[in-house]
């Protein structure tokens, strides 16, 4: 009878442990598989849990300096093992799943945030606040990241459409269909995506179609070669976008990273709509 009470306190103790958030346990150890994953780590108080990030991740300043293990295409598979981490966020609407399949057959625990949507966000920053124990700040910030896109929604929504093409490079052109945060960035402004059924997510756009659909005003980001859309728009001076008025450039890390920044680049984007909208509809006003 002396062996029974340890052995059932032992087993009672594993399964509370496996109960638990993974940062409620000792050492938790957090990788993440892209840029926006590390922001949403942080945005929940949870940046000191990251072991491991994914390539390109440099926001905060702090994930800077931490091991890089791969994109959304590859996973490097022995750094990986090597940061020895409890859980992996992977990126569900933009990774290959048999990036990962092989750390998954290891043992990995590997967990899958989605962030395809403007409404997805506040429930990945829930999720991740929940797993990393810290439920309390994932609900702050979700909170938070709802109601300024609730008022952003509520100032830009009666405003006098435009038509507007996000362009990606210029040889070739590319832009986004509607199944993107990048879309309903332009619907919250009040823009007409020109290309939102495109066959997927991004894909190249000829000149020919370029010139059937009309836009009105383009969005570009600043990481973007100015030049090389300015040369490209000297060729189209039958659409508006020639002027250089109507061509506009916004931070490429906040609206294009699903994350609580992304908010300060639809209002940016906003802002730049609303100019365009002076200089093409003067009677329309400014908000």
């Amino acid at each position: 009878m002396k062996n029974i009470l340890p052995r059932w306190f032992r087993v009672v103790v594993a399964a509370l442990l496996l109960s638990l958030p993974v940062s409620a346990q000792a050492g938790v150890r957090v990788v993440t598989l892209a840029p926006h994953l590390a922001e949403l780590v942080c945005a929940v108080d949870g940046c000191q849990s990251l072991v491991g990030v994914g390539r390109y991740s440099d926001y905060p300043e702090a994930v800077r300096a931490l091991p890089q293990v791969g994109d959304a295409f590859a996973v490097h598979l022995e750094t990986l093992l090597r940061l020895q981490p409890d859980v992996v966020l992977a990126w569900q609407d933009g990774m290959d799943a048999s990036a990962v399949a092989r750390a998954q057959q290891l043992g990995v625990n590997v967990v899958w945030i989605k962030t395809q949507t403007l409404d997805d966000i506040p429930r990945a920053l829930m999720q991740i606040g929940e797993l990393l124990g810290e439920g309390d700040a994932g609900a702050r910030a979700a909170q938070a990241f709802g109601a300024r896109l609730m008022a952003l929604r509520a100032r830009y929504q009666n405003r006098p459409p435009l038509r507007a093409f996000f362009q990606i490079d210029t040889a070739p052109a590319m832009s986004i269909n509607r199944r993107s945060t990048i879309h309903e960035a332009l619907t919250v402004c009040g823009a007409d995506n020109v290309f939102a059924d495109l066959p997927t997510v991004a894909a190249m756009v000829s000149l020919e179609a370029v010139i059937a659909a009309k836009p009105e005003v383009v969005i570009s980001s600043q990481q973007d070669d100015a030049r090389a859309l300015n040369e490209y728009w000297q060729r189209l001076p039958m659409l508006a976008p020639s002027d250089a008025r109507r061509r506009l450039t916004i931070n490429g890390d906040w609206i294009t990273r699903p994350t609580p920044r992304l908010l300060d680049g639809i209002a940016e984007l906003c802002e730049k709509l609303e100019a365009v909208r002076a200089l093409m509809l003067p009677q329309a006003g400014r908000i």
